[in-house]
């Protein structure tokens, strides 16, 4: 390698409650010369770090402002509400919006979920981050409704969660710089959605890959074995009938 060569590399920012972990593991099979650095932000940076170069391609929470950004849709999670143990709503399957119109719901300045009219009664003041509002249910202030991954990642021994019916879920995405789209993040995009090494849309195969798949020797066709002529019956002579003996006059 030479002074002037530079070592690619793929940098792939994640907000909380996203796991990346099976996608880096097919992409370190798939291109093990290219190491790929994991960078956790928060959803509201999270558009920001990809418009300025921190990072090639990153899962965020939708909405969030495609003027120069490009996003596909992944999934959506379930919306439930944070309750400690000994809550009320802790002794049902699931609730809705009505049930939790008596309690203070926190609405925490990294939330993304997108209400028409949110549930419960707002609390005096917004937690700066679901993390300082999550120990604010522990408390018994109120109680918090986030996607369920969140939910999973906060896990705490004194809290527990219940579904929430009728609530807008949270769209998960890949997204990247629009003019960013380069064949590493094109790599990516293709794991993400399955396709498969040799893929018409995917990167060609790894050499090292390639050189394997070609050196495997190729099972050789056992010969057929040669006719073997057909035996011809042999007629034997029928035995000649024995009649009585004659006497002799």
């Amino acid at each position: 390698m030479t002074g002037s060569e530079v070592t690619p590399s793929f940098r792939l920012a994640y907000v909380p409650g996203v796991t990346p972990t099976k996608w880096v593991r097919i992409w370190n099979e798939r291109l093990p010369d290219v190491p790929l650095t994991l960078l956790q932000v928060s959803p509201g940076e999270a558009p920001d770090v990809l418009r300025a170069g921190g990072a090639d391609a990153g899962f965020v929470r939708l909405p969030i402002d495609r003027t120069d950004l490009r996003a596909i849709p992944l999934y959506a999670e379930t919306t439930v509400v944070v309750i400690p143990k000994d809550h009320v709503v802790a002794a049902v399957d699931e609730v809705s919006p009505e049930d939790l119109a008596d309690e203070i719901v926190f609405h925490p300045l990294d939330e993304t979920l997108e209400w028409e009219r949110r549930p419960g009664v707002p609390a005096a003041e917004r937690p700066a981050t679901t993390a300082d509002a999550i120990e604010l249910v522990a408390a018994g202030v109120g109680v918090l409704l986030v996607p369920q991954s969140l939910a999973r990642l906060h896990h705490r021994k004194d809290l527990t969660y219940r579904p929430v019916t009728d609530a807008p879920e949270s769209r998960v995405a890949l997204s990247w710089r629009e003019d960013g789209t380069t064949e590493l993040v094109e790599d990516f995009i293709g794991i993400v959605r399955g396709r498969t090494v040799n893929s018409s849309r995917g990167r060609a195969q790894a050499p090292a890959a390639k050189e394997k798949s070609q050196a495997k020797p190729q099972a050789k066709a056992r010969p057929k074995a040669a006719a073997q002529p057909k035996k011809k019956a042999v007629s034997r002579p029928k035995p000649a009938k024995r009649g009585k003996p004659r006497r002799r006059s």
